[in-house]
């Protein structure tokens, strides 16, 4: 059984930065790769980045150059680094893990998701 958790959302002025977390418990191989989603309202849920076990990291195009995805040591924590925030980054951030170990980005190639947490940017 995995267990996602998120925490790290809240408000911030457009510019500002914040940092998500997902914690996860159980087989900590088996939450590999972990990837961050978001879905703002009315729209699709959307790939944000992904980290694999062996630490290499993949981005959407539009967000490579301001959000940054690590992990602690244990492997157990990854981490998501938004920076330059922009009120189109308003949305429900999820964390999600897939059993297979191949990368996608398609939300419905995800086994294990968390429950979210919210972003709010402003104008």
């Amino acid at each position: 059984q995995v267990l996602l958790v998120e925490s790290g959302g809240g408000l911030v002025q457009a510019g500002g930065s914040l940092r998500l977390s997902c914690a996860a418990s159980g087989s900590t191989f088996s939450t590999y790769p972990r990837a961050w989603f978001r879905q703002a309202p009315g729209k699709e849920r959307e790939f944000v980045s992904a980290i694999m076990w062996s630490g290499n990291t993949y981005y959407a195009d539009s967000m490579k150059d301001r959000f940054a995805v690590s992990r602690d040591n244990a492997k157990i924590t990854v981490y998501l680094q938004m920076n330059s925030l922009k009120p189109e980054d308003t949305a429900v951030y999820y964390c999600a893990a897939r059993r297979s170990s191949a990368l996608s980005r398609l939300p419905e190639n995800y086994d294990y998701w968390g429950q979210g947490t919210q972003v709010t940017v402003s104008s």
